[in-house]
């Protein structure tokens, strides 16, 4: 899209240059009886636009990635350091201007031609870095910033210190669907602003329209998720209306807003997780945090658990945690349907989960 409009920038700005140049310039051929229609400001419109368009076609990539520069690198400052920044470089242009007016009285060449474009460029910057650089104190000029200093002055120097705000928590497709972020900011576990990125509710729509019945199911669940957090709940919610059009995928689009933004990748997604590794970003996993929260058993143990059904090996049954912790249980095929008391025997991490191997309580006791 961006591509799009510099193309269409750079058509508009030939199309001025011919409409008030090319005249003049192509009555000055030396060619006898040159028709009028030529000479007209619509034909130079429409030459110049296209001599601009055909020089610059090739460098049109070149001039979107330094908007996408300029773009990243100004989301990266705070809105007081460009807010007192720009107040800087119009006084700074203001003040270039004045004396750009008395210089050209003088009507000397150098002096009122070339000057005047170095003064503009020098006060311009000057202005815009004084600005930058004096922000607090020009806060400070202001009634809430003279209220802020006030206050300040007459707390401790521990107490004066600026807090930090909590980090943006980006959230992802996956982990809005799972469901299990609404009852952690239910708890209270999470502060700060959940910040929904716009592809991110697109990819959800584009799920919850599948002609799959269950991707149509996971993307309809995870859009109620988004509607409890926002309204039921006292969770700071915003939507990023940004995006990226030079990348396809929305898991790298996530992580680039994630490195912009300096916030933190909230997912369940195993993958997402290491390329956020890879690349510097900060997860929040939830899949990590559910096995944190999980109790720890320990080998020796004595708990009570329902045999399900039958395990892989022999004798073997199945019980599992509230939790969903899975019991292997030797010895305890024959306790299908069954609450018995078990002692456990060891514990096994693995990347799917937590294990627990067990064995009956009376087999324990006989051995």
């Amino acid at each position: 899209m961006l591509h799009k409009v510099v193309l269409a920038v750079i058509l508009f700005i030939g199309g001025v240059l011919g409409y008030l140049f090319m005249p003049e310039l192509i009555m000055t051929l030396p060619f006898d009886d040159i028709p009028a229609w030529v000479a007209h400001e619509v034909t130079g419109a429409l030459i110049g636009a296209v001599i601009l368009f055909m020089s610059l076609y090739w460098f049109a990539d070149n001039i979107v990635g330094l908007i996408r520069y300029v773009e990243e690198s100004l989301m990266k400052h705070p809105v007081t350091d460009l807010f007192f920044g720009t107040m800087g470089l119009f006084i700074g242009l203001a003040l270039a201007f004045l004396i750009t007016v008395a210089l050209m009285s003088m009507e000397i060449p150098v002096v009122s031609s070339i000057l005047p474009i170095l003064l503009t460029l020098f006060f311009g910057y000057i202005g815009f870095r004084i600005g930058l650089q004096k922000r607090d104190e020009l806060m400070a000029l202001l009634p809430l910033g003279r209220g802020a200093s006030k206050k300040k002055a007459g707390e401790d120097e521990s107490a004066a210190e600026e807090t930090k705000e909590p980090k943006l928590k980006l959230l992802d497709t996956s982990v809005i669907i799972d469901g299990r972020i609404a009852d952690i900011c239910q708890t209270g576990f999470i502060e700060g602003t959940l910040l929904i990125p716009e592809f991110v509710l697109e990819e959800l729509q584009h799920i919850a329209d599948s002609s799959d019945v269950l991707k149509r199911n996971r993307g309809r669940r995870g859009l109620d998720i988004l509607n409890k957090i926002q309204k039921e709940l006292d969770v700071n919610v915003e939507i990023y209306e940004g995006d990226f059009d030079d990348i396809q995928e929305v898991d790298s689009k996530l992580v680039k807003l994630a490195k912009l933004l300096d916030g933190f990748v909230v997912t369940n997604d195993f993958n997402l997780n290491k390329v956020c590794d890879l690349q510097g970003v900060a997860v929040l996993n939830i899949n990590d945090l559910a096995n944190a929260v999980k109790p720890v058993v320990l080998p020796g143990e004595e708990m009570a658990v329902q045999i399900i059904k039958d395990g892989k090996e022999q004798n073997q049954g199945i019980a599992y945690l509230d939790d969903g912790t899975m019991i292997v249980v030797e010895e305890g095929k024959s306790h299908i349907g069954s609450t018995i008391d078990v002692v456990v025997t060891s514990v096994l991490q693995t990347s799917a989960g937590r294990m627990i191997f067990a064995k009956p309580k009376a087999v324990v006791k006989a051995q």
